[in-house]
């Protein structure tokens, strides 16, 4: 069942990576930004109000528990800042291989935080998405794109850096709580930070891009929604394996990679299918050592 589960969690992730790029493409990125952290508590309202019904604050009805999760909201949303930014500028088919190199960057976190001991295939998979790293950013340079000259490949990387920094909690966090009352409260959160945020900015910041209204703003939190309830509950399944879950999320990567590749017409489609199928195969390598 945590396998059905991860697998949905992934073709809906595919679906947000779309409608995101769609989203910023042109468009203020801090408002469609702040728009999904709000359309996302609608979604998860009811567990919000179940937990305010029932008389209680929830999450262990301890402020300690609000704390941490203000901690991961502080942590997702600094990765959706930069990678918001990052794919607005990059071509999808260059900012979801780097997207989906996550995996590799969880489990080399796993390995200092956790002192892991990684077998030779999980140090193949590591080595690969690596190198499919680096290959990707080679690729990127043909069109402009590169560590050099790049600052949104860099914003990409280190929107996967802190997306794998989330995930490295998300197990400590799901050990304690239900995984419906983290995803409610989390983004409760991050709508305040949020709009926090941008009423700063915006306050300071005259000269800004103009908003422009998409109606696939909300499809963005449909689809992350569904995707982390998937997800949050494939985790909290005894005997599910973190590697193999973010595996198959990261799988997502094909559904968005194909859209750059037959809707958006991106260039040098040849090479970032070399460099994807040796993310796969690294990826591939992670479960297996797993």
């Amino acid at each position: 069942m945590w396998i059905v589960l991860a697998i949905v969690s992934g073709l809906c992730l595919g679906f947000y990576d779309i409608f995101k790029k769609i989203s910023v493409d042109g468009n203020n990125v801090l408002v469609v930004l702040f728009l999904n952290t709000v359309f996302s508590v609608m979604l998860m309202s009811p567990v919000l109000f179940m937990c305010l019904e029932s008389g209680s604050i929830g999450l262990g009805n301890t402020w300690h528990g609000h704390f941490e999760i203000i901690i991961k909201s502080f942590i997702v949303l600094s990765s959706w800042l930069l990678g918001y930014f990052g794919l607005k500028h990059l071509p999808l088919t260059i900012a979801g291989p780097i997207n989906a190199s996550r995996p590799v960057i969880v489990l080399v976190g796993a390995l200092i935080i956790f002192h892991e001991q990684l077998n030779w295939m999980q140090w193949v998979g590591i080595l690969l998405g690596f190198w499919s790293l680096f290959f990707i950013s080679r690729v990127g340079g043909k069109e402009g794109f590169s560590f050099a000259h790049s600052r949104w490949l860099w914003f990409s990387i280190g929107a996967t850096v802190m997306g794998a920094v989330s995930a490295l909690y998300d197990k400590y966090l799901l050990k304690t709580y239900e995984p419906l009352e983290v995803q409610a409260w989390y983004s409760f959160y991050q709508m305040i930070i949020m709009g926090v945020t941008i009423g700063i900015i915006l306050y300071f910041c005259k000269e800004r891009t103009p908003f422009k209204w998409k109606w696939a703003i909300p499809l963005i939190s449909l689809f992350l929604t569904i995707a982390d309830i998937a997800y949050f509950y494939s985790l909290s399944i005894d005997g599910s394996m973190i590697a193999v879950v973010s595996m198959i999320r990261r799988g997502s990567v094909i559904v968005s990679f194909f859209y750059g590749v037959i809707a958006l017409h991106e260039k040098h489609i040849r090479l970032k299918l070399i460099d994807l199928g040796v993310l796969l195969v690294g990826l591939v390598f992670l479960v297996l050592g797993s």
